[in-house]
């Protein structure tokens, strides 16, 4: 009796079955899903514009600040025609001379598909003068898988160049506070402005005209 008394408790211990067991997973799980709760309203407030309507980040704001953009390696979903392969580094982009706009966006983002088809639209009217590059980051932040990432390209008739990477420590390399974010790259590769949140037609127009402006010089 005294053995099988013992062998109960161990059974009740690791399968937590008694009281405390119960509560204990109770909480494990209503914990859990707060954290879930809290990351996701985070990602979304954060994704919002501020009261200028414009997100911007510090980093690469002005001129004597602007940095080179962290390398990384890139798996295409489309436009390797335009990038010049379906793997290669980020820098790799940037042998056509051309000043580079990317978008960190996720398959089930809301504001990131909201922002897409006026991104469409701006790369239709100006794709000779500059790249438009979209990076599917949603399996780094919980926002959904590549396959996801690529049904929402076709869902919106997306042509422009997009694709994603496997390094995840690319979204603190280059400071991911919010969804979508978009960074503005010069031809030498240094991030020229960033903005975070979603990005309507008329700012990106103005954003990129600066871009451009800039990459041509004096």
């Amino acid at each position: 009796m005294a053995h099988r008394k013992s062998k109960n408790h161990k059974r009740q211990g690791l399968s937590g079955t008694g009281t405390e067991g119960v509560i204990s997973r109770r909480w494990l799980t209503w914990g859990g899903a707060a954290v879930v709760v809290a990351a996701i309203l985070i990602i979304f407030a954060v994704s919002q514009p501020g009261p200028g309507g414009d997100n911007s980040l510090s980093l690469g704001s002005s001129a004597d600040r602007r940095i080179a953009a962290p390398d990384f390696q890139l798996t295409v979903y489309q436009g390797a025609d335009v990038l010049g392969g379906e793997e290669l580094k980020f820098s790799d982009v940037f042998g056509q001379g051309k000043p580079v706009v990317l978008n960190f966006w996720a398959g089930l983002c809301p504001p990131c598909r909201a922002e897409m088809p006026g991104f469409q639209e701006i790369y239709d009217k100006s794709k000779d003068q500059f790249i438009l590059l979209g990076l599917d980051i949603g399996p780094f932040i919980g926002l959904g898988s590549r396959e996801d990432g690529q049904n929402l390209l076709q869902e919106l008739n997306i042509t422009y160049p997009a694709g994603t990477t496997f390094e995840a420590s690319i979204v603190t390399q280059y400071q991911i506070r919010g969804m979508p974010t978009t960074v503005f790259l010069n031809s030498n590769g240094e991030i020229f402005d960033t903005y975070t949140g979603l990005l309507d037609e008329r700012t990106f127009q103005n954003k990129l005209q600066s871009l451009l402006q800039e990459s041509e010089g004096p």
